[in-house]
């Protein structure tokens, strides 16, 4: 097909979409403040409409159920110049050109099942024009929908042969309830098929913690005919006589499907716990042994801004503390933010054109079938963006705050709506500098550090996931990883030996897994000619007691320029580091290049599957720390731009896809003093505890950026002192040094 950019005034308009509130549409043009704005609710109304239009005069295309539909970045170049910040130090920004607006959309053909993939120009009049309509080849798959997410959950519980089974174990079919999940990785089903796993639970009552009753079977289902394809049923694994363990399948690779629904047939069904565990004040308080009581011994903690707060924003664009930045919601980063410059006493300089989380993958350990195929890619099967919470002021955000909305198109093609999805204000960090002279009537000062959030809290069925980026006033960046929720939990016989997970709860199996990020940086610091230095910390060769090293102490910083794009490993022996620099412009004082570096530690996981499994064939992203490659998109735009490091299509991949990072690192261009693009691998490995059952405490994880040689000195000297009038002594009837009212932090 080879569409001829025209449209037709057919308006053909399938109506799928169940979830959240969609806008009316409005085939009416939307005018931007900055071109990064991402598309408006009547932008994406009228883009759906475009391509209704022209499917239905153009295409044998009977029917469409859209699935994405995003902004589609001008080039880099251009968008610098239209914003006035130079490519290099001391040149003057380049020439402002005109900004088209464009828009990329995938949908599903509903009669044909295949998968196409639009892009979209908006002329001058304010009509959306279609550049190029794509057949996608029948493996690609656009990510699951929130739709499809939810209509997996209606297939299952409807589903008669799923109803026997649940009765089988005293389940109801209104008590049916199941978590969709992209397959992973199964060669028993045809790739061109859109299809999914269901993880099945029991509830008991309405807002019944579903996830203390896991179901021994997993039901595969077809998203696109809303068939059931198979059922598969997990084994277990027994204690021998002589203390070891076993398996009770055969092995740990999946069955034939004919074999496996024999041995289903005669298997041992195991019913479901009844024991709640729930997390609801109310129902904890009829369902706890002994009752349910709160804390009463907590007292109220404010955040308050009594002259309001020190950022401001126009539309997307945010202003605080000599930062500046563009701030958009997408449907599968979540969060981007673009555009990040810093005021250096009155010369702006650029540092980031582009920050965001680009994949992540959650590899799970237990080997056999079908756990394995257990290995989200949550931003790339599903879009952090579409799962993102609406977020409660008082609650997910404290203080004074300002929301931003997002919106995704919906299957038929109107915006799905999400108020108040991310989330913008200033906390205190603790200290930001301080000293003291120790002398008789020397002087101290301590500055508190104030720290500036961008955050998006996201629910993946069980898990959820906080996104914090911390801006601050020393120039530093830092990326905060939080993970919550509740484990994904299998279920367990009485006693059963568990070698992958941990038994949190009698008969309730938390595997051990792993939650995997790439972090994709897009530097421009003091410009678009960037070089990463790796820096190993190195002990002086000369023995102690040598002229050269006589107390035996001497270290040393090796600096080592990476040329050539390749994934670098982090190496703990050596507290391997990495810096973004640039050389075009030196320190006056250390001499070496102005630069950020990036901080890993704590961060660099190493990956727990092997080289040639399949989530590493899958994510080639996690075999290595760093990586670097070039920006593909050129000067002029026209090339293609590296986004997405396990590749733009993900669900039901089973090999490295051609647009990965390992791929492209392969054509081994230099990398010195260029245009970059910098992916950060972090991760945690999860050996559960019982302690993190029924709902998992936060942890967290995080990736800094901190400058080096970038600034003359510390930036923050100038960050006033303070002593809050609102802080007073906790106990201040009691005597004691440590109540003493006259105490001050600066003088």
């Amino acid at each position: 097909m080879s569409p001829d950019g025209t449209s037709s005034t057919a308006d053909f308009v399938p109506s799928t979409a169940t979830t959240k509130t969609h806008s009316k549409p409005k085939d009416v043009p939307t005018s931007f403040q900055h071109p990064l704005d991402p598309l408006t609710p009547e932008e994406i109304a009228a883009v759906s409409l475009a391509i209704r239009r022209y499917v239905a005069a153009k295409t044998e295309i009977k029917a469409v159920k859209f699935i994405t539909c995003t902004l589609l970045a001008p080039p880099k170049r251009a968008v610098l110049a239209y914003l006035g910040i130079p490519l290099a130090p001391g040149e003057k920004p380049e020439k402002p050109t005109p900004i088209v607006r464009r828009a990329e959309v995938d949908f599903l053909d509903v009669v044909g099942g295949r998968s196409y993939n639009v892009t979209l120009t908006l002329n001058k009049g304010g009509i959306w024009e279609l550049d190029v309509l794509t057949l996608l080849p029948e493996e690609f798959h656009p990510q699951i929908s929130v739709e499809e997410l939810i209509m997996c959950e209606v297939v299952v519980k409807n589903n008669p042969t799923i109803q026997k089974l649940a009765a089988e174990v005293g389940v109801l079919p209104e008590q049916i309830f199941c978590d969709g999940w992209s397959i992973g990785y199964d060669d028993r089903f045809p790739q061109r098929r859109r299809v999914q796993q269901a993880l099945c639970f029991a509830r008991f009552s309405e807002h019944d913690n579903l996830y203390a009753h896991p179901l021994d079977f997993i039901p595969i289902i077809d998203a696109h005919t809303e068939e059931l394809l198979h059922v598969d049923f997990p084994p277990h694994y027994v204690r021998q006589d002589d203390g070891s363990v076993k398996l009770t399948a055969h092995g740990t690779a999946p069955p034939p499907l004919a074999a496996d629904a024999l041995a289903a047939s005669q298997r041992e069904r195991l019913p479901p716990p009844r024991k709640a565990w729930d997390f609801l004040p109310d129902l904890m308080a009829q369902t706890e042994e002994g009752g349910y009581k709160p804390r009463q011994d907590l007292k109220p903690l404010h955040v308050v801004q009594p002259e309001g707060v020190s950022f401001k924003m126009d539309g997307n664009v945010l202003e605080w503390q000599n930062w500046k930045m563009h701030i958009a919601f997408t449907h599968r980063e979540g969060i981007a933010i673009s555009t990040i410059t810093y005021n250096d006493h009155g010369e702006i300089r650029p540092i980031m054109y582009r920050l965001s989380l680009a994949e992540m993958v959650v590899p799970y350990g237990a080997p056999e079938h079908p756990h394995p195929r257990k290995f989200a890619f949550d931003s790339g099967e599903y879009g952090m963006g579409t799962m993102a919470n609406e977020l409660s002021l008082g609650c997910d955000c404290l203080g004074q705050i300002h929301y931003l909305p997002g919106c995704f198109v919906g299957h038929d093609g109107n915006a799905i709506i999400i108020k108040n999805v991310i989330c913008i204000h200033e906390e205190d960090a603790g200290v930001l500098w301080k000293h003291s002279d120790y002398r008789p009537n020397g002087r101290s000062q301590t500055v508190r550090r104030r720290r500036l959030v961008v955050s998006m809290v996201c629910t993946l069925a069980n898990y959820e996931y906080i996104w914090n980026y911390h801006f601050y006033q020393d120039g530093s960046i830092e990326f905060e990883i939080r993970l919550t929720g509740i484990l994904s939990v299998y279920l367990s016989k009485d006693g059963e030996p568990n070698p992958h997970g941990t038994t949190v709860a009698p008969n309730i199996n938390g595997h051990y897994h792993q939650h995997m990020f790439s972090v994709r940086v897009d530097p421009m610091i003091d410009g678009l000619k960037n070089t990463v230095i790796e820096s190993d910390i190195l002990t002086v060769d000369a023995p102690t007691g040598s002229k050269d090293n006589f107390a035996g102490n001497a270290f040393y910083s090796k600096d080592t320029p990476i040329k050539v794009e390749s994934g670098r490993e982090y190496d703990f022996a050596k507290e391997r580091r990495w810096r973004i620099v640039n050389k075009a412009r030196k320190h006056y004082s250390s001499g070496k290049e102005v630069g950020y570096s990036i901080g890993v530690k704590g961060g660099a996981t190493p990956m727990m599957a092997k080289e040639d499994g399949w989530a590493a064939k899958r994510a080639a992203f996690l075999k290595k720390t760093l990586w670097v490659c070039r920006d593909a998109e050129g000067e002029d735009g026209s090339g293609t731009v590296r986004m997405w490091p396990a590749g733009k299509y993900v669900p039901q991949t089973k090999e490295e896809p051609e647009d990965s990072v390992g791929s492209w690192v392969e054509e081994q261009q230099e990398v010195e003093d260029e245009d970059l693009l910098v992916f950060v691998t972090v991760g945690t490995t999860h050996i559960p505890r019982p302690e993190d059952w029924p709902v998992m405490p936060v942890e967290h994880l995080t990736v800094s950026f901190k400058p080096n040689s970038f600034f003359k000195a510390n930036p923050s000297m100038d960050v006033p002192g303070s002593k809050d009038p609102l802080s007073v002594a906790a106990f201040s009837n009691k005597s004691g040094a440590n109540n003493d009212e006259s105490q001050t932090c600066c003088h």
